[in-house]
């Protein structure tokens, strides 16, 4: 048999190449006065495009996800960096006075992922009895316990309850993939709400006070020590940044041993977990630098070189979705639709009780369903101040990710009838 012809985009420098010619292109003509672009950017945020964009070069072939290493960089180099830079010079205080609304909207999602995975699980008994019927390693409901454990936390708790429960490679393979795919459908989703956060607000009927001032403020103080960086300015942020970030991975590489075998059974903690302590030191040293002067390199540009990370993690995460794998297994991807749609109306219901903003709705979802990387990314999407929030709420995932997947499984398996 002939061998099968190579990617044409292998090499990772080449990809990251044509990663930045999309982002240059999407901030391009969205800053354009062609009447064209100025209606499509209307309804499609840049943001949008830079996640969507490349998830095209994966369904058509171009690129295999699974062999690039520019996600696994992006997210332990760029993304830390961008959170310490965002944070640093956050309105800390500001941001503390956003009140409850927050941890209600984080927890509520935590429990529409759980009820909707028991949802999803009987829907599975009507729909596919046969492949609900399943029993040993792999048992639908074992590998959807897995799933419950990355939407509710991370990848770190989803590889603990693939251990605590035994999920057999094949049905953990099935619902990795529901996870990327109908994760980042969501996460498009919310990219659109931060895009259209007035017409939602509006909606929701959201008291947006707190939040506005917020806003106002980082604007307000961007305006008066506004400067244009000089390549002294731009070293110190990337030595602020990048230097945080080594301290966050020297952190994190003797934090993680210690508790692997101070607390060997703490796995559920996600203490055990080296992400997990690089995304923790990196927030802390965040807040910290924001009481020092650090936080005045905002009016250097400090915000702008984060979320210029933030992008580009943006689009390498768009690279782990592709569109076609649909066909590959319907009936699982609709599963996992309904279960995420059950997560989806528990939110908006509660927005609308408490009257939270949209941004609260989005980042509380990505804060479960999405984890570290989209939390922060969503939170950017609506402004770069409120990226301490979408930060604390993905550690908080984190936290309780491993329990609200093991309660999940639970459910799942009694529904199972096993």
């Amino acid at each position: 048999m002939p061998e099968p012809a190579p990617l044409l985009l292998a090499n990772d420098a080449v990809l990251f190449g044509v990663l930045a010619i999309i982002l240059g292109f999407v901030f391009w003509t969205s800053e354009s006065d062609n009447k064209f672009w100025k209606g499509f950017y209307r309804i499609f945020p840049p943001l949008l495009l830079a996640y969507f964009l490349p998830s095209l070069l994966t369904t058509l072939g171009l690129v295999d996800p699974e062999e690039s290493q520019l996600y696994f960089v992006a997210s332990r180099y760029l993304m830390p960096t961008a959170l310490v830079l965002l944070t640093a010079v956050a309105d800390l205080p500001g941001t503390l006075k956003l009140g409850p609304k927050a941890v209600i909207m984080f927890f509520t999602g935590t429990i529409g992922v759980i009820g909707g995975g028991a949802l999803a699980m009987y829907v599975a008994t009507l729909i596919a009895p046969g492949e609900a019927a399943v029993e040993g390693p792999d048992a639908m409901w074992r590998g959807m316990s897995t799933l419950a454990g990355s939407w509710i936390g991370g990848s770190a708790n989803q590889t603990a309850l693939r251990e605590i429960y035994g999920a057999g490679p094949d049905t953990f393979s099935i619902w990795v993939a529901v996870d990327v795919l109908v994760a980042s459908v969501w996460l498009a989703m919310m990219l659109w709400v931060a895009a259209n956060q007035q017409m939602v607000d509006r909606w929701l009927k959201a008291d947006v006070t707190s939040l506005e001032a917020v806003k106002q403020r980082a604007q307000q103080y961007e305006t008066q020590h506004a400067r244009i960086p000089s390549l002294r300015d731009l070293i110190v942020i990337l030595a602020v940044g990048f230097g945080a970030t080594g301290l966050s991975h020297y952190a994190a590489d003797q934090l993680t041993p210690f508790f692997r075998e101070t607390f060997p059974d703490a796995a559920q903690f996600s203490v055990h977990s080296s992400f997990f302590w690089l995304i923790v030191v990196a927030t802390v040293l965040g807040v910290l630098l924001s009481f020092t002067p650090a936080r005045r390199l905002q009016g250097a540009g400090a915000n702008k070189v984060g979320s210029l990370f933030v992008y580009i993690l943006v689009a390498t995460v768009g690279l782990q979705m592709n569109i076609l794998a649909l066909v590959d297994a319907p009936i699982f991807f609709l599963i996992g639709a309904i279960w995420l749609a059950t997560h989806a109306v528990l939110m908006i219901v509660m927005a609308r009780l408490i009257r939270a903003p949209s941004f609260f709705l989005a980042v509380g979802s990505e804060a479960n369903i999405g984890g570290a990387a989209s939390a922060p990314a969503t939170a950017a999407a609506f402004h770069p101040s409120l990226i301490p929030v979408g930060a604390l709420l993905a550690v908080l995932g984190y936290i309780v990710g491993t329990f609200g997947g093991w309660l999940t499984g639970q459910a799942m398996r009694l529904i199972s009838g096993q």
